[in-house]
């Protein structure tokens, strides 16, 4: 019998350990924006791109859209936070 090697049009798949971490520091995040003071998070969506975590949804204050930067920074595993919160139909987008 013969094996050939895999092809994968260009693109290796993930694997199922990166994804697993990725899964496990977005929720580390969205977990201490939940109990964090001084955000409502509720409509604050975290995903990972790449290596950074991007913050996206809407909050009520400029204050909270900081807020959300900082604590998502505290989080062990992150190092870049792209913030793409909306605040009052106006957007604010930096990475920092």
């Amino acid at each position: 019998m013969v094996f050939k090697e895999q092809t994968f049009h260009g693109l290796e798949p993930e694997m199922e350990a990166e994804i697993a971490n990725r899964a496990s520091v977005e929720a580390a995040v969205a977990n201490a924006l939940a109990i964090a003071g001084g955000i409502d998070a509720s409509d604050v969506e975290v995903t990972m791109e790449k290596d950074q975590i991007v913050l996206s949804g809407t909050v009520g204050t400029v204050g909270e859209i900081e807020r959300a930067t900082a604590v998502a920074m505290a989080v062990e595993g992150v190092h870049r936070v792209q913030n793409r919160i909306l605040l009052g139909g106006s957007s604010l987008d930096g990475t920092h």
